[in-house]
């Protein structure tokens, strides 16, 4: 995971460091100028205000303090940040019938290749999937679904274009209860090309669910699209106050600058990061892992000038 990971956060992690070159050369030790520096780098690769505060106040005012230093502090201050965001796994079927993932966010996220990634990893885990094409109002999107479903050997259920998305998880849902599925993946969809407001219509599929588990869904996961970095967080707030949010999945992390977004995006919403996005491939999809974000991120073989 650690070198996937560490080949799609290269660009941020270039972003942040090699403005820092010239301000390395000729010293030996961290002084207030490169921390300034350091500042100004982690407030561009998009780690927000409050986490760059976080990060970089420590340091001030040690001298001594050489670049290898601080680089192994900054990993540790990064997986000590982020940590809490691998707290749980995701839920697991119950007697009472299967786990359902709702997946939901905006178009252009990565969604629907998300849902089909995250089933194909659980299916590898021994997790038993059907895939739910509630993204009905994007006529691609039920294809979309529909073919990676058969590419990777996953069931869908599928309704037409347009048709009513509640209708698709009421029968996805009874379809893995009557088969004995584990789990029940819901793909949502991220603009209505209607009048109806999108967070109205997500609200109605939360419903559907809870009247047939007698429980709301077991995640209701955010796809994020990494590379938009804090514009993100408005997002994620309209989608938390429709379904409540219990968890997220940060895609597109390859080739952004932006990789550092995680860290405001998650101190936003406080809930799990279960998957990270490092490549379009079916299997570039990794747990999440603060230690392996933090190596990624910060790295250590930069010079000293």
């Amino acid at each position: 995971m650690w070198n996937r990971l560490r080949s799609g956060l290269d660009r941020t992690r270039r972003t942040l460091w090699q403005p820092l070159e010239e301000t390395l050369k000729g010293k030996s030790r961290v002084d207030e100028e490169f921390l300034d520096r350091l500042e100004e780098m982690l407030l561009a690769a998009d780690v927000g205000v409050e986490a760059t505060e976080e990060l970089v106040t420590p340091f001030r005012g040690q001298s001594a303090l050489s670049f290898a230093d601080l680089e192994k502090l900054l990993r540790d201050k990064v997986v000590q940040l982020l940590s809490p965001a691998q707290s749980r796994p995701v839920a697991a079927p119950t007697e009472d019938g299967p786990a359902v993932y709702m997946f939901v966010g905006v178009n252009g996220s990565g969604k629907t290749t998300t849902v089909a990634k995250v089933g194909k990893a659980l299916a590898a885990q021994g997790t038993t999937v059907v895939l739910a094409a509630a993204d009905t109002f994007r006529a691609a999107a039920v294809e979309q679904l529909t073919d990676l479903a058969q590419r990777t050997g996953l069931s869908v259920v599928s309704h037409r274009a347009g048709a009513d998305p509640g209708a698709v998880v009421h029968d996805a849902v009874e379809h893995a209860r009557i088969q004995g599925y584990d789990a029940v993946l819901v793909d949502t969809a991220g603009r209505l090309q209607t009048k109806r407001p999108l967070m109205e219509e997500l609200g109605k599929v939360r419903r559907v669910v809870e009247r047939l588990q007698g429980r709301p869904p077991d995640e209701r996961i955010l796809v994020v699209d990494a590379s938009v970095g804090q514009n993100a967080i408005s997002q994620a707030e309209l989608f938390d106050q429709a379904v409540g949010l219990t968890g997220l999945v940060l895609t597109k992390l390859d080739g952004t600058a932006k990789g550092g977004a995680i860290l405001p995006i998650w101190r936003a919403l406080r809930v799990p990061i279960f998957w990270v996005g490092v490549g379009e491939g079916m299997d570039e999809l990794q747990y999440f892992s603060a230690e392996a974000y933090a190596q990624a991120l910060i790295g250590g073989d930069h010079g000293t000038g």
